[in-house]
């Protein structure tokens, strides 16, 4: 079977890029850069190698590098972003720092190659980067981006490439053909690996590791992540299953008898907890949404302690954990945290449970198909993504409970207005945020100052590139109608048109 090695820089892609890798039937796995010698690729026999992108910048100190010599190993070199860049420093060019590029970005194909074969000579592509390659080692230009400088190379005489673009991205609309090109004209790789088995393979790891008489206990949310987890988890160990739903006063609107109604459709009979009050006590009056997060992460492991400490034959804790959670957190090597997961590396000692994350190597798209085949139904797989602090990280500034009430009516509303035209499973997720700002309105021919909401909805595939939705006007103006007339505290409606990046989805 043919493999490509993805080397990991720490960029929020590097899984994506192996993902794509395997959409196109070829079997892909991930290293950090910290295990890429020479010797060690080398025993996992690549037939090709790809390195991913990165948040550092290759000229700094300590910034993270590989030994020059994996560029000697005789197979095909794909270098991207900060992988382009690294590879560009390592042959002797020069990389700088530029004015930057992000989101959509359009590149002109100066040259000729097998890796651009099928694109048009101008075509759009997705940047995400500040630093660039000023001075090219020995290699051809292929491509120059809108603002001039080098979209892309390819070493002389060597199949040695580097693009700055993002090509693993749907926001790239030809990438993956270009990865294709790389694949099948460059390393001349065959398509042959199927995943169709992903299920078997997952259920039989869970079985390996939880001994006999263990039993797991798995939060469900309603969502498609832990629902997922719960249905592996059963399949694998049967009525060891114990699954608890938290309810932290967080969800939105009538979401607790939802949920409840939706994993019972999905064969799982949660133990519903009621503990709205306790969290929000924790968190009230609280402006930093960090701190938020931490509370929330603390306070449900003192819930599932709770449930431990009546039945000690609980020894594990499966999680829903995704792999952008895990990115996000910093939980990958040379990773930034962008902002911190409470079920990524944040479980306290004291709860003394083993952990059972397995989905971590996975996208929302690929956890969706595993619910297909699970057959969870498609009111559970399709639900908007939903994060695990709930609205509290749709409150900007300080915390309180009439703007989560904002916050969770607003919320109701757009969702329903979606609904209602036919445009919810048509976009990725659709909610609305408060901050501490408000705006002079007029109400009943009076003065009246009322907080501004933010509307946020938004395209993705995985969570990691979202770009905002093109609404129909109609629609947009019934979201912002309803809100103002229904929300009596509310004066203003704003809609979020920046993409991911340079923003995040949710705001904080």
């Amino acid at each position: 079977m043919d493999k490509v090695v993805v080397v990991n820089f720490g960029g929020q892609y590097a899984h994506l890029i192996a993902r794509r890798i395997r959409e196109a039937r070829v079997y892909s796995e991930i290293v950090p850069y910290t295990e890429a010698s020479p010797e060690k690729l080398r025993t996992l026999e690549p037939r090709a190698l790809v390195l991913s992108g990165g948040p550092a910048s290759v000229y700094e100190p300590g910034a993270p590098s590989v030994d020059p010599r994996i560029l000697d190993m005789d197979v095909p070199i794909l270098g991207i972003c900060y992988g382009h860049q690294l590879v560009a420093k390592l042959l002797g060019g020069r990389v700088e720092r530029g004015k930057g590029e992000y989101g959509r970005t359009l590149i002109e194909i100066v040259e000729e190659d097998p890796l651009f074969e099928g694109w048009n000579k101008r075509e759009f592509v997705w940047m995400s980067h500040a630093d660039y390659v000023a001075e090219v080692p020995n290699a051809k230009i292929l491509a120059i981006s809108e603002n001039g400088y080098v979209a892309a190379y390819r070493v002389m005489d060597r199949p040695i490439y580097g693009v700055q673009f993002h090509p693993e991205v749907k926001h790239t609309p030809r990438g993956m053909l270009l990865l294709k090109n790389f694949l099948f004209r460059i390393a001349g790789l065959r398509p042959t690996w199927r995943v169709e088995n992903l299920v078997d393979l997952l259920v039989e790891d869970i079985r390996r590791k939880v001994g006999p008489g263990e039993k797991v206990l798995v939060a469900v949310s309603g969502g498609v992540d832990s629902t997922v987890t719960a249905a592996l988890v059963k399949r694998a160990v049967g009525d060891r299953l114990v699954a608890v739903f938290v309810n932290h006063g967080l969800l939105r609107e009538g979401e607790v008898e939802e949920v409840l109604e939706n994993l019972k459709k999905a064969g799982i009979e949660p133990i519903y907890i009621d503990a709205s009050e306790r969290f929000l006590k924790k968190i009230e009056g609280v402006a930093d949404c960090e701190e938020r997060r931490r509370i929330i992460g603390e306070e449900f492991a003192r819930v599932f302690k709770e449930v431990v400490e009546k039945d000690p034959s609980i020894k594990w804790l499966a999680q829903g954990t995704t792999y952008p959670d895990v990115v996000e957190s910093g939980a990958v090597v040379g990773a930034d945290r962008i902002k911190s997961h409470h079920n990524v590396a944040a479980l306290p000692r004291w709860l003394g449970l083993k952990v059972l994350e397995p989905l971590r190597s996975l996208y929302k798209d690929e956890v969706r198909k595993l619910g297909l085949a699970l057959g969870i139904p498609e009111d559970v797989i399709y639900r908007h993504p939903f994060p695990g602090p709930g609205l509290a990280v749709r409150v900007i500034g300080r915390f309180t409970r009439e703007k989560l009430e904002i916050v969770r009516k607003a919320s109701r509303i757009v969702e329903e207005v979606l609904k209602k035209h036919g445009l919810y499973r048509k976009v990725w997720q659709a909610f609305a945020v408060v901050g501490d700002d408000k705006w002079v309105g007029v109400k009943g021919d009076k003065r009246s100052v009322g907080y501004i909401v933010t509307v946020r909805i938004v395209e993705s595939e995985d969570a990691m590139t979202a770009d905002w939705a093109r609404l129909p006007h109609a629609v947009m103006d019934e979201i912002a109608r309803r809100i103002t007339t229904e929300i009596p505290q509310v004066t203003m409606v704003t809609y979020a048109i920046t993409t991911k990046p340079p923003a995040t989805i949710e705001p904080c």
